[in-house]
């Protein structure tokens, strides 16, 4: 047998190697790439939807998006292709984020994907599938959360599609997840989730107000209610964010040898005094005070809002540094952060 025959077979035995080890990371790569190219083979160019028989308010919508793109790009943010195309979802969602956390540590389980990093999620494109990946995590004694995504960045793999479920959104909300989508595609730092996370939201919520601003007018209806919601959203992200503070007080006073009966007990009661806390706080929406109607926060759920705005004061402190320009922000954050 000759050196050729030899590296061949070499070469073919590390492929096998790989493949054995990596098979369970595979398999789902291959999953999340059939369900992306799924919804990719199913669109149409907005173009075909502003020209057809769609109702005015879907039309009204695109064109928001489409205005929103023009602006980020004037704000330093990456041109794209991206929201040229439609995808409709029929009212149903396509996308699943599983997350899960130690049920007395608020350590998150992590899983990392070559070239991207590690992410303290993990999205599907099947809720059964993301069900049985819960199941898993849960007999390993994890706490864990699903939850419905409504847009999503391929940070330039793909050219991300508007959704259908998107237009549903008020102006102003809708404005908020274009920029906070098209933040994810201008600055990316590798195994950083949470500062990334942290700071499309920053942006999007900035920017967003600028943009409702300068294009609706500083009395619009539109900023008015986009105001409103981001006052409620942000109250109650700062009780969640105190009680997970709370929280981790408790777990931290836990002897080693304190029984898991007992811990579990203490949990609970803090967390129903975390919920049962909601209706003292003075919303405009009636949403917030039944989001916990059917169903109780556990570690996940409150990794989830330190995962997005765990960050704020610094960004503000670092928004104010720029004289409070989004656009120098933006240009800073590139220079300084961007992979």
């Amino acid at each position: 047998m000759n050196w050729k025959h030899w590296l061949l077979i070499s070469i073919i035995s590390i492929i096998m190697i790989v493949i054995i080890i990596y098979r369970e990371l595979i398999g789902y790569g291959i999953a999340q790439a059939r369900g992306q190219i799924a919804i990719m083979r199913n669109t149409v160019p907005i173009e075909d939807i502003m020209n057809g028989p769609a109702p005015d308010s879907v039309k009204v919508k695109i064109q928001v998006i489409q205005d929103v793109k023009n602006y980020a790009e004037s704000i330093g943010l990456v041109p794209t292709e991206n929201y040229s195309t439609y995808y409709d979802q029929k009212g149903r969602s396509v996308l699943w984020n599983v997350s899960a956390c130690q049920p007395f540590a608020f350590e998150p389980k992590e899983w990392t994907f070559p070239f991207l990093g590690s992410f303290a999620y993990k999205g599907f494109f099947d809720l059964e599938k993301a069900k049985e990946e819960e199941a898993i995590l849960r007999s390993e004694g994890y706490d864990t959360n699903i939850r419905s995504v409504g847009a999503w960045s391929t940070l330039g793999w793909f050219k991300d599609p508007i959704l259908s479920n998107m237009l549903n959104r008020p102006k102003g909300d809708l404005a908020e997840l274009i920029f906070h989508e098209l933040t994810h595609g201008t600055i990316f730092v590798r195994d950083s989730l949470e500062f990334n996370e942290n700071l499309a939201s920053f942006i999007g919520e900035k920017a967003t107000v600028q943009f409702l601003t300068d294009r609706y007018g500083e009395n619009s209806n539109e900023l008015k209610e986009y105001e409103m919601g981001v006052s409620d959203a942000r109250k109650f992200r700062s009780h969640l964010l105190r009680g997970r503070s709370y929280l981790d007080s408790l777990y931290q006073s836990f002897p080693s040898d304190s029984p898991v009966e007992t811990r579990a007990e203490l949990k609970s009661e803090m967390i129903n005094s975390i919920v049962e806390a909601i209706d003292t706080i003075d919303f405009y929406q009636s949403y917030y005070y039944e989001i916990f109607k059917n169903r109780k926060p556990n570690n996940a759920y409150f990794m989830s809002f330190k995962r997005y705005y765990s960050y704020k004061e610094d960004l503000q402190s670092l928004f104010e540094r720029q004289g409070g320009d989004i656009s120098k922000f933006i240009t800073y954050c590139r220079s300084e952060y961007d992979d």
